[in-house]
C-alpha cells in the first residue's frame, strides 16, 4: 500500500492557490475525481498502486483550493500549471468519471505533456437522452458515497462541458490523437457503457477493458481492484491486450 502522503500548494498565474495531495512513489501520475466540482475523493494512499507517485489536486473552487466557478478551458490550464510548478515534462493521467473526460481534453490540449490516460467509468462525449433515461431508472440501484462538492463549479463546467462536445472538430482531434489510452469500463455500472467503447474504437492507440462485477464507484466499494487495474493499466505496453470482460 502506498506510503509518502504529503500536502503541495501551488499558485497559478492569476494568484490562485491550489491544493495538491500526493502519495506513494515512483511513476508520476494525475488522478482526477468525478463530479464535475467535487474535492478529489482519490486522494487516499490507499488508492495509489505500488510504484506510483498519484497527485490528487482539489480542483479551483472546490475543497482546499482557491478561486471561484470555471470552465474546461481554466481547469485544463490549472493542470498543466501545476505540472510545470512540480517541474515534471510529463506524466501519466488517471481519470474516474467526470475525470475521465476531463483526462481526455487534457491529452487533446497538451499531448506533450501526457504520457498516457487511463480513463476509468467515464460518461463520454454526447447529451443522449436515451443514455439519460436508462441512468436515471437506475440511479438509486447503486449508491454513491457522500463526497463534498461546490454546485457553482459544477454548473459552470457541465455547461462548458456541453459547449466542448458540441465543437465541429472534437471527433477529428479524438481520431488523430497518439496518445495511448486505456478506456476502463465498470461492467456494474448502471452508466450504459457505449460511449466508452465509441471513445476506445476511435482514438487509434485506445484500448477498451471492462471489469466485472463493480459498481461505478468502484474506488469506493472495491479499493483492492481499483489499485490493481490502474497499475496494470499504467505499465501495459501500447498494444496491451484485448478487451476483458
Amino acid at each position: 500500500m502506498s506510503a509518502n502522503r504529503e500536502h503541495r500548494t501551488v499558485l497559478t498565474p492569476d494568484g490562485v492557490a491550489l491544493r495538491v495531495v500526493a502519495a506513494g512513489a515512483g511513476r508520476e501520475a494525475l488522478m482526477l475525481s468525478g463530479g464535475p466540482g467535487c474535492v478529489n475523493y482519490l486522494a487516499d494512499p490507499a488508492l495509489v498502486p505500488d510504484g506510483v507517485r498519484g497527485w490528487c489536486p482539489d480542483p479551483r473552487g472546490v475543497g482546499a483550493s482557491g478561486g471561484e466557478a470555471h470552465d474546461m478551458t481554466q481547469a485544463v490550464a490549472d493542470l498543466e500549471t501545476i505540472r510545470t510548478t512540480l517541474g515534471l515534462t510529463a506524466w501519466d493521467v488517471v481519470g474516474h468519471s467526470w475525470g475521465s473526460d476531463l483526462a481526455i481534453r487534457y491529452a487533446l490540449d497538451h499531448p506533450e505533456s501526457v504520457r498516457r490516460v487511463v480513463g476509468i467509468a467515464g460518461h463520454g462525449f454526447h447529451k443522449d437522452r436515451t443514455w439519460s433515461a436508462l441512468y436515471e431508472a437506475r440511479k438509486h440501484d447503486q449508491p454513491s458515497p457522500e463526497i463534498p462538492y461546490d454546485v457553482d463549479v459544477w454548473r459552470s463546467l457541465n455547461t462548458s462541458f456541453t459547449e466542448w462536445i458540441h465543437e465541429p472538430d472534437l471527433w477529428r482531434r479524438l481520431a488523430d490523437s497518439t496518445v495511448p489510452m486505456t478506456i476502463m469500463a465498470a461492467g456494474d455500472d448502471i452508466r450504459p457503457p457505449w460511449p466508452l467503447h465509441q471513445i476506445a474504437a476511435l482514438v487509434p492507440r485506445a484500448t477498451l477493458v471492462t471489469l466485472p462485477d463493480v459498481p461505478h464507484d468502484f474506488w469506493h466499494t472495491h479499493p483492492d481492484i481499483w489499485r490493481d487495474a490502474v497499475g496494470q493499466a499504467l505499465v501495459a505496453g501500447d498494444d496491451a491486450g484485448a478487451t476483458r470482460t
